[in-house]
C-alpha cells in the first residue's frame, strides 16, 4: 500500500464529507433535498449531468472494451456522443419548462401530471422501474469501487465494496441533491483532467502509434471501424447495436433531473456547450487509453482488462500525482452512484410515501424518509455488488438499456406529442420494458443490444394506441400548447 496514495484518498474523502455536512442544513424541504430548489447554475448543471452520466465504466469499462475489441468498440463512444448532443438539444429546455409548469420534481410525478393519469399507475410503475434498474446500476458502480480499492490498497474485494459504499452513502444521506451536484462539479473536473493527462503521458512515453499498431496486429485486434463479420447485414447490426447506447440518454432519470434543477431554462445553452466539450474530451481520452493499453499490457482478461487505466497510472506516475488520478476513477464511480441513490430515494419518498402512504406528511418527515430510502437502496446494491462475476460494462449496459427502453420514448412523446394519452404512455412503457427483459433473457442481446427492440416496441405501442384512442382531454392539449408557446419564447 502506497502511503502517499492513501493520504490523497483520505483527504479527498474528507472534502466530500465536508460538502455533505455543509449542505445538510440547507436541505430542509423535499424540493431542496431532491432537486436543489431548482437553483443550479450552468457549470454545476453541465458537469453534474455528465459526471453522473459516465460513471466508473468511462475510466474502466470502456477502455477495457477497446482493449479487447479494438476499433469496432469505438462505435459505443460515437453513439454516446451523439446521444448526449440530442438529449441536450431535444429534451433539456422542454423538460425544464414542462416540469415547472406541472409543479413536479420527479419523473414519475411528471408523467402522472403531464397525462393526467387518474389511476396513478403511470407514477407507481415508473417508480418501480426506477428502483429495480437503479439497484442494478448502482451495484455496477460498487463493483468498480471494489475493483479499484482491491487493486490500489490490496484489500479484500468485499471489504473494498463496503468501504466505497459507506463513503458514498454518507454525503448523499447528509446533503441530498445540493451535495451531490457540488461534489459532481469537483468530480467532473477531476475526471476530465485525468482522462486527458493520462493518455497524453502514456502515448508520449509508452504507446506511440507504431507500437499500438504492431501490438494490435500481433494480437489480431481489429484496426477498422467496420466490425469483422461475414455479411454486410451482420456488420450493420453490430454497428447499430453499439451506437444504440445513445438512445439510452432520453430515459436516464439521474441525467434528466439535472435539466429540471437548473435555475432558468435560459442557462441551458451555456450548460450544453460545457457538457458537449466535456463529453468529447472524456470519451476520446477513454478510447485512447484502451488503445495504448493494447501496446502496454499483455493478456489482460477475466475482468483484468477493466483495470487498464489503473495499471497505466501505477506505471507512469509518482504516488502523489497517481493518488489524485486514481481518485478521479473513484470520482467517476461516486458521481453516478450518489445520483442514482438520490433518484431512487425520490421514487420511494415522493412517488410512494407522500403520494400514497402519508399524503399529509410534513416536508421534514419526507426529507428524513428520503434519507432512510438512500440507506435501503444502498444496502440492496451492496448485496448485489458482492458478486463480481459480471463485468462493469455488462451490468451498466442492462440498466442503461432498461431506462432507455422504458422512459426514452415516453419522454419524447410527452414533450413533442399533444395526441399522447395516459393509456398509450402506460402501455408503451410496460411494453418497452417487457420486450427489453425478454430479449435479454432469451439470449438475443448478444446479437443486438436489447435497448433497440425495447425502444422500438415502446414507440410503436404509443403510436398505435394514439391512433386508436388519442388525447381527448382538452385541458391537457391546452396545457401542452401553453408550454409550447413558452418554449418558443426562449
Amino acid at each position: 500500500m502506497s502511503i502517499p496514495t492513501l493520504i490523497t484518498f483520505i483527504a479527498y474523502f474528507v472534502i466530500l464529507l465536508a460538502i455533505g455536512i455543509g449542505f445538510c442544513r440547507k436541505s430542509t424541504n423535499i424540493e431542496d433535498y431532491l432537486l436543489g430548489g431548482r437553483g443550479m447554475g450552468s457549470w454545476v448543471t453541465a458537469l453534474s449531468a455528465q459526471a453522473s452520466d459516465m460513471s466508473g465504466w468511462l475510466l474502466m469499462g470502456l477502455p477495457g472494451a477497446i482493449y479487447l475489441g479494438g476499433m469496432p468498440k469505438a462505435w459505443i463512444a460515437i453513439g454516446l456522443f451523439i446521444g448526449t448532443l440530442l438529449n441536450w438539444t431535444l429534451v433539456s429546455t422542454r423538460l425544464r419548462i414542462y416540469t415547472q409548469q406541472t409543479n413536479t420534481i420527479t419523473l414519475p410525478c411528471f408523467f402522472e401530471a403531464r397525462f393526467k393519469d387518474p389511476t396513478g399507475l403511470l407514477r407507481i410503475i415508473s417508480a418501480t422501474i426506477i428502483l429495480i434498474f437503479f439497484a442494478i446500476y448502482a451495484s455496477s458502480g460498487l463493483v468498480a469501487a471494489g475493483l479499484l480499492f482491491e487493486s490500489i490498497f490490496k484489500v479484500n474485494y468485499f471489504v473494498a465494496v463496503i468501504i466505497g459504499g459507506l463513503i458514498i452513502i454518507a454525503y448523499t444521506f447528509l446533503g441530498g441533491f445540493l451535495a451531490v451536484c457540488w461534489t459532481d462539479l469537483l468530480q467532473g473536473a477531476l475526471m476530465v483532467f485525468a482522462i486527458v493527462i493520462v493518455p497524453a503521458i502514456a502515448y508520449h512515453t509508452e504507446g506511440r502509434f507504431e507500437a499500438i499498431e504492431e501490438a494490435m496486429a500481433t494480437k489480431e485486434i481489429s484496426t477498422s471501424l467496420l466490425p469483422q463479420a461475414n455479411t454486410l447485414s451482420i456488420c450493420s447490426i453490430m454497428i447499430i447495436s453499439s451506437m444504440a447506447w445513445g438512445l439510452g440518454y432520453f430515459g436516464q432519470p439521474h441525467i434528466l433531473v439535472r435539466f429540471m434543477s437548473i435555475k432558468s431554462a435560459n442557462k441551458l445553452n451555456k450548460s450544453m456547450a460545457i457538457a458537449i466539450i466535456w463529453v468529447f474530451l472524456s470519451l476520446t481520452g477513454a478510447v485512447i487509453v484502451g488503445f495504448i493499453g493494447i501496446a502496454m499490457f499483455d493478456n489482460l482478461t477475466d475482468g483484468e482488462e477493466e483495470k487498464v487505466f489503473i495499471k497505466m497510472i501505477d506505471i507512469l506516475f509518482n504516488p502523489w500525482l497517481g493518488g489524485i488520478l486514481l481518485a478521479a476513477i473513484f470520482s467517476a464511480i461516486m458521481s453516478t452512484i450518489d445520483s442514482q441513490l438520490l433518484v431512487s430515494s425520490s421514487a420511494l419518498s415522493e412517488d410512494f410515501y407522500s403520494k400514497a402512504i402519508r399524503k399529509n406528511a410534513s416536508e421534514k418527515e419526507i426529507v428524513w424518509v428520503g434519507r432512510g430510502c438512500v440507506i435501503i437502496i444502498s444496502i440492496i446494491a451492496l448485496i448485489m455488488a458482492l458478486d463480481k462475476e459480471n463485468t462493469i460494462l455488462e451490468i451498466v449496459s442492462y440498466a442503461w438499456g432498461g431506462f432507455g427502453a422504458a422512459f426514452g420514448p415516453l419522454i419524447l412523446f410527452s414533450l413533442y406529442s399533444r395526441r399522447t394519452s395516459w393509456q398509450s404512455a402506460l402501455a408503451g412503457m410496460v411494453t418497452g420494458t417487457v420486450v427489453l427483459v425478454l430479449w435479454k433473457k432469451i439470449g438475443l442481446g448478444d446479437s443486438m443490444y436489447e435497448i433497440v427492440p425495447g425502444f422500438i416496441a415502446n414507440c410503436l405501442t404509443i403510436f398505435i394506441i394514439n391512433s386508436i384512442i388519442g388525447q381527448k382531454n382538452q385541458k391537457i392539449v391546452e396545457e401542452f400548447d401553453n408550454v409550447l408557446s413558452i418554449i418558443r419564447n426562449h
